[in-house]
């Protein structure tokens, strides 16, 4: 059996004061964790790396690298990793998620998939796409999917009343 050593399974937590806006310090230290997390990615297919640092509104930090399987649509996202990591420790709203990889010329950009996992958690909060040499871009989800549907679609009035009788 194959094991990697971790530095630490524990969850990291950032001080960054709590506003909408996160420090500078808090910025650098979610891409320095996105760009750690990308080293354990699992990818013999495809030689992209991927790595993602989630922080919640209480500062705890996720990670997430990810993970390839020689039947394709069976991997998954970085940024879907730290998600779910994030959501089975009882998380559901979040402030920042920081993305890398090893595109030397170009921001990595989540995929569609992704994009619509976090708007699943809502679509003002930030996405800081990242490239190795530290540079980033800000945007929120809702700048990178405008005219999203979400969970709040699923209350609203609809033509037919369908009854589930299976």
């Amino acid at each position: 059996m194959d094991r990697v050593k971790s530095s630490s399974r524990e969850v990291m937590h950032v001080k960054d004061p709590g506003s909408r806006h996160l420090s500078q310090e808090t910025v650098q230290t979610l891409i320095h964790q996105s760009q750690e997390a990308k080293k354990q990615a699992y990818c013999p297919y495809s030689k992209f790396r991927v790595g993602a640092a989630l922080l919640t509104h209480d500062n705890c930090v996720f990670t997430g690298c990810n993970v390839e399987n020689a039947c394709n649509n069976l991997g998954v996202c970085a940024e879907r990793t730290a998600i779910s990591k994030a959501v089975s420790e009882g998380y559901r709203s979040f402030k920042a998620i920081a993305i890398a990889s090893d595109l030397k010329d170009h921001f990595i950009s989540p995929c569609g998939g992704c994009r619509q996992v976090m708007r699943e958690f809502g679509s003002n909060w930030d996405v800081y796409l990242s490239k190795p040499d530290g540079l980033y871009r800000k945007m929120t989800v809702d700048e990178l999917l405008p005219v999203s549907f979400g969970p709040e679609d699923m209350s609203m009035e609809k033509v037919f009343d369908i009854p589930n009788e299976y």
